[in-house]
């Protein structure tokens, strides 16, 4: 038995892997903590799987012949990782780096708080900016944010989806949210298990939101960790295929309202991010972002905000 396990999943972003699996034994050998490291890369072509092998031979390295996708490889990850009894799971970003104290901090919140699930931690860029790393649900109102013209002054709150940024200093207590960002999440192994883990019919994006939607109907609770400070690169496989991971990430959301919704309000929200995206084709220079915002459109339009 041991008390993390820690899974990454990986697509082509080598370097920063490297620095992210540093960060995590350093971290382990600091608290003590009894982990195990899984890393499961989804075909990358630059030399990952070699690099690891390599520098961290004692990582638990599962090679993908093909991308199928975050939340399924992480599935594998955690199933691969259940035969050493985790009593956590740790799931990161490869292109995070865990500050000293973060793991300990996040399992110290779930293990002060026996009806909390999930936990997240304090996030920020790489150079040192903060970024909003806990959510409210979404709804119709961060559709509009997403899509049309806002109040700029709007944009950090609760409107879309925002907690405030007063909460997050690192003296502050752990306080509720509805889901965390999905770049660093430490989940209870029991939880991780009876709720079925990540739902792999999300390929890309909303995963977590997702999950999250499903630990707390199980009746868990979510807490976002201000003293588990991790730094986020952000997007850093992603940014290799903009275009395509446009269209992912609202393929993502329109499966996501249909789930958590009722049908009025999908059906709202269908309506409304074909009409934004008919716009934001119109006004595109780049022809891959038209043809992707084109794209988006037919696959809401097709919704028609039916489960």
């Amino acid at each position: 038995m041991i008390d993390v396990a820690v899974v990454i999943v990986s697509w082509n972003v080598r370097d920063y892997l490297v620095k992210c699996l540093r960060s995590v034994y350093a971290e382990l050998d600091r608290t003590g903590l009894k982990g195990e490291i899984f890393v499961v890369d989804n075909a990358s072509t630059d030399g990952t799987a070699e690099l690891v092998t390599h520098l961290f031979p004692n990582v638990h390295l599962i090679q993908n012949e093909d991308n199928p996708g975050f939340g399924k490889a992480n599935n594998q990850g955690m199933k691969a990782a259940a035969e050493y009894e985790p009593r956590y799971y740790f799931l990161l970003n490869p292109d995070t780096v865990v500050h000293p104290g973060a793991l300990q901090a996040l399992v110290q919140c779930l293990e002060e708080r026996p009806d909390a699930g999930m936990a997240g931690a304090r996030v920020m860029y790489g150079d040192g900016r903060f970024q909003h790393s806990a959510f409210y649900f979404p709804g119709l109102m961060q559709l509009a944010f997403d899509l049309f013209p806002m109040p700029a002054r709007l944009y950090d709150s609760r409107w879309n989806g925002r907690y405030p940024k007063s909460l997050y200093h690192r003296n502050k207590e752990p306080f509720r949210i509805d889901h965390p960002l999905g770049a660093s999440m430490l989940v209870r192994a029991d939880v991780a298990e009876a709720t079925d883990g990540f739902d792999e019919s999300f390929r890309m994006y909303c995963e977590e939101i997702d999950w999250s939607w499903r630990v707390q109907a199980a009746g868990w609770k979510i807490y976002a960790v201000p003293r588990a400070e991790i730094i986020h690169y952000g997007g850093e496989s992603t940014r290799q295929v903009p275009a395509q991971s446009i269209i992912d990430l609202w393929s993502s959301r329109a499966r996501l309202y249909r789930q958590i919704h009722g049908r009025f309000r999908a059906s709202l929200a269908a309506k409304m991010v074909t009409l934004g995206m008919k716009k934001k084709a119109a006004r595109a220079k780049d022809p891959e972002m038209k043809r992707a915002y084109e794209e988006i459109s037919r696959i809401w339009q097709s919704t028609n905000g039916s489960k």
